[in-house]
């Protein structure tokens, strides 16, 4: 059964009592308090804030004497909680005797005191403030659930077999305040066995961290290894989420890859999991995010819109990390097939490898599938306010030199079918070639090739970007949750990468169902800042910048370039138009110069700030023609 624990909520957003209770320090903790627990006799549970089943799905309650479980809401009385029907606390002095009393919260002072006089003299009372991190890891010691204190994510870190991870991310939370900001980091092994501890601080506001597995293999005298960084932002401010750009590279130059974070909350399903062409093979890794092990037969993974599954009959333990073998569990699948993963909430998103016939491999990930969203039957008719409404923009690289294929991809369970068009704009914005694919079945979405849209000539320049978008001149239904897979193949080399992502809508002052959204205030949001990291030694950088608008917006975007050091120090400085509802494709050698690449150094970004619109980025490494990487960019 899937972990009964909340993670995330579109209305409410993350939840921090699973971080606080999955946390590896917690964890050790928490082992201590149940054994202290289980030899402590008689037992009696006062849940007030129902904290108590989520602390259950973690830690071993079953040597437990609990003679009855006690509750402060008086709708909550006659519930079942750890096998007993829960009483109104007020029912304690006249219950079973017991000789301990265990108040299932954190910050549970307060709570003690209001009990205390129904408390029998003699019993002992304990909290879970056994399990709280230390004071010097909390941004707001005075509530220990609030968010700020749990800014928590995972990366899947490797080097092993000659490839080799980065993992860069940007001191964005000076922004919002934060003065001394750092990172507390454990690396896990595959098996969940604790590699390393330690802390990384950027060295200033705006500075960037950069974590590359052959530092951390050298600095602590590691074997190879692949397994999951726990990543924890202390003393931050403003935004709870660790995001990170993640790079695979390799011995040959022929092994590079990128991908995203890996979204901090463990969700019940993911999909868009691609199917092997032939001679593929595709691995999904899973890496589990939780103190307790995933039990065999738990985790499954089934064809798009296709209810039986194949599960695996593998164990993983504690913060583990396993290796799936998609191709030989469904030998009989290929792309375009797509795949939905059965998670339970034991791990956030995975990523994906694909390793071709010619040996070189890429790395994704796929999405969150939504189990809380319907279709919304308002959404046909709103394109009087919202023009061109939900719809997700993605490069058309040069078409010279790389092909273009997208796949629409359902992203929530109630999705049945998929009503949408592919639209291509050059860079000036203008659309030079539009395909309406019908009322997409949900398990027969059709992977379209852009060079089979295109003529020669149509892109002005030789690139411009496509766009999904709703199409309901033959009726259908949609929820805004418009997702789809983009893969790009470098015709000199064969070298393929590809990125996923969702709708929104984009550069209206209208707000519709907390679109067009913003990061830091309430929507719609209008302005842009994307973190571009720069490539390491000889790989030059790529980004492609989107100016995607569902309405009228302003004619041409006014974009900021801003070159900074890995200590955050502005270098230069370019400004750039950009067409509304087009884009732009440039390269990090091209538009700054040599004095100013070398003044910026390793460990280099590019901030693009942008207060007139809201634009859309991809980024990625190039080696020449003999391989690139390219994902979607994140903003703060």
């Amino acid at each position: 059964m899937a972990l009964r624990i909340e993670t995330f909520s579109n209305k409410q957003g993350g939840n921090t009592l699973f971080k606080a209770l999955s946390h590896p320090l917690a964890a050790e903790a928490a082992r201590d308090l149940t054994g202290r627990l289980a030899r402590a006799g008689r037992l009696a549970v006062y849940d007030p804030l129902a904290q108590l089943e989520p602390f259950a799905q973690f830690f071993d309650t079953g040597d437990w004497d609990v003679q009855a479980v006690y509750v402060q809401d008086v709708e909550e009385v006659g519930q079942v909680r750890l096998g007993q029907m829960a009483r109104p606390v007020t029912d304690l002095p006249g219950g079973p005797g017991v000789d301990c009393l265990l108040v299932a919260a954190f910050d549970a002072g307060r709570l003690m005191e209001q009990i205390r006089h129904l408390v029998p003299e003699g019993v002992q009372i304990l909290s879970l403030d056994g399990l709280r991190l230390p004071e010097a890891m909390l941004t707001r010691p005075r509530r220990y659930l609030d968010p700020l204190n749990f800014a928590t994510n995972f990366g899947l870190l490797r080097d092993a077999g000659g490839q080799h991870t980065r993992l860069t991310l940007c001191n964005y939370w000076s922004g919002y305040g934060a003065v001394d900001p750092r990172l507390w980091l454990c690396l896990f092994d595959a098996d969940g066995h604790v590699l390393a501890q330690w802390e990384e601080a950027p060295t200033g506001a705006d500075a960037t961290v950069c974590i590359d597995s052959q530092a951390v293999r050298r600095r602590f005298g590691l074997g190879e290894f692949t397994g999951s960084l726990f990543i924890h932002a202390l003393g931050i401010a403003g935004h709870d989420v660790v995001k990170y750009a993640l790079d695979t590279y390799g011995d040959e130059a022929g092994v590079l890859s990128c991908t995203h974070d890996a979204n901090a909350w463990p969700a019940d399903y993911y999909a868009g999991l691609p199917a092997p062409e032939p001679g593929e093979r595709v691995v999904l890794w899973i890496q589990n995010s939780h103190p307790v092990a995933v039990p065999a037969g738990e985790i499954a993974l089934a064809p798009m819109g296709e209810e039986a599954v194949r599960r695996l009959q593998e164990r993983i333990p504690a913060f583990g990390t396993r290796a799936v073998e998609v191709t030989e569990l469904f030998p009989e699948l290929a792309w375009p097939a797509q795949l939905e993963v059965h998670a339970g909430k034991y791990f956030v998103r995975p990523r994906y490898e694909v390793t071709a016939a010619n040996r070189r491999s890429r790395i994704a990930h796929v999405n969150v599938e939504r189990t809380d969203l319907n279709p919304d039957p308002a959404l046909p008719g709103l394109g009087k306010y919202l023009g061109k409404g939900f719809l997700l923009p993605a490069p058309i690289l040069p078409t010279s030199q790389w092909s273009t294929v997208v796949l629409p991809t359902p992203m929530a369970r109630t999705q049945a079918e998929l009503p949408v068009a592919v639209v291509c704009y050059d860079a000036g914005g203008e659309e030079v070639a539009r395909r309406f694919l019908g009322r997409v079945s949900r398990n027969a979405c059709p992977a379209v090739s852009v060079d089979e849209l295109l003529t020669q000539g149509q892109l002005a320049g030789g690139y411009g970007h496509l766009e999904l978008q709703y199409d309901f001149r033959d009726g259908g239904t949609g929820d805004g949750w418009l997702h789809a897979l983009f893969r790009y193949q470098q015709r000199a080399s064969g070298h393929r990468a590809e990125s996923s992502f969702g709708a929104h809508v984009y550069n209206i002052p209208l707000v519709y169902k907390g679109e067009p959204q913003s990061y830091a205030a309430r929507p719609p949001g209008l302005s842009t800042r994307l973190f571009l990291r720069l490539g390491p030694g000889s790989a030059d950088t790529l980004c492609h910048l989107i100016y995607p608008a569902s309405g009228p917006w302003h004619a041409q975007s006014d974009t900021h370039l801003i070159l900074r050091s890995a200590a955050g120090e502005t270098v230069a400085e370019r400004k750039v138009a950009i067409a509304c509802g087009g884009s732009l494709l440039w390269r990090y050698s091209e538009l700054f110069d040599a004095p100013e690449r070398e003044a910026a150094g390793d460990g280099a970004y590019v901030l693009v700030r942008d207060a007139t619109c809201r634009l859309f980025g991809y980024h990625g490494l190039l080696h020449g023609d003999e391989a690139f990487s390219l994902d979607h960019m994140f903003g703060f």
